[in-house]
């Protein structure tokens, strides 16, 4: 049965984020795939990068009151039903946005974005003890790759077992649901991806009405170089989705097929990693 994202009135979504001048990932990602999802995208830019598919030339941040005033304007006057969060850059911008979104009561997915798949770093090295502190209590739901995932429980990662307990140590130490995707993993011992197949793990921290869940969703991998931007898919797609109310698993469950099928759609633009295909997803199943 498809899932009609579609509703009489859409869900507002704000993406804070850089901008990807190709157009692959970041703000841009963010608005092609809450468009495609039914949602209503706004975007509040903390950076203005210079990249392609075979790498970031270049990075400018944005003044951190510049990047506050964005995200006022926009829930001041149209609101918002959903946060997604991506690239901050470095730790005024992370303390300009924490201000911003203090008190809301709207989901919050952040994706602490510190690392492009080519390997060069988008954020400063104080950043990460700011975003640790000041945006992770704020966090609906946080979703690192194996790499952002290791450096932030400081040690590697080599298993799914070891993603699993990693996931849980961020969860329990935020009270924020983690999702840990393990597409990095691929051909490592015990690791997600060793039979040709990905696993994430969507790990439910303690409450006080429930205990730890974990939640573990696996596909097929894509033979395909063509991945640019699935990080910020995946992040504005469940975004989106809590924004029409979907519950948290269901909507990383229907996020996760949204970046399967628009990896399965990419157009196949540019030398390195192309961009994903997000215009040719129609419905989810």
């Amino acid at each position: 049965m498809a899932e009609d994202m579609t509703t009489p009135t859409p869900p507002r979504i704000i993406s804070i984020a850089g901008s990807d001048s190709s157009g692959g990932a970041g703000v841009q990602a963010d608005i092609k795939t809450i468009t495609m999802l039914g949602g209503y995208a706004m975007t509040a830019i903390t950076a203005i990068t210079a990249q392609n598919t075979v790498g970031v030339q270049g990075i400018a941040a944005l003044a951190p009151e510049m990047v506050a005033q964005q995200i006022a304007s926009c829930i001041s006057d149209i609101g918002v039903d959903a946060i997604k969060i991506g690239m901050l850059h470095d730790a005024a911008i992370i303390g300009a946005v924490a201000e911003a979104l203090a008190g809301l009561g709207a989901p919050i997915v952040l994706d602490p974005v510190m690392i492009a798949t080519s390997g060069a770093a988008l954020i400063a090295p104080d950043a990460v003890a700011a975003m640790r502190g000041r945006l992770f209590p704020l966090a609906t739901l946080i979703t690192p790759n194996l790499p952002e995932l290791a450096h932030l429980v400081g040690r590697p990662l080599t298993t799914t077992a070891d993603m699993v307990e990693a996931a849980e140590e961020l969860a329990e130490a935020t009270g924020a649901a983690v999702l840990a995707k393990g597409g990095h993993m691929t051909g490592l011992s015990g690791a997600a991806g060793r039979d040709g197949r990905i696993i994430d793990v969507l790990y439910f921290p303690t409450t006080a009405t429930h205990g730890p869940r974990a939640v573990q969703f696996d596909h097929a991998r894509i033979d395909t170089r063509h991945t640019h931007g699935t990080g910020c898919t995946l992040s504005s797609a469940i975004a989106t989705l809590l924004g029409h109310g979907q519950p948290l698993e269901h909507a990383v469950r229907l996020g996760r097929q949204f970046v399967i099928r628009a990896i399965e759609a990419a157009p196949g633009f540019g030398a390195g990693g192309g961009p994903l295909g997000h215009q040719a997803v129609r419905s989810l199943t």
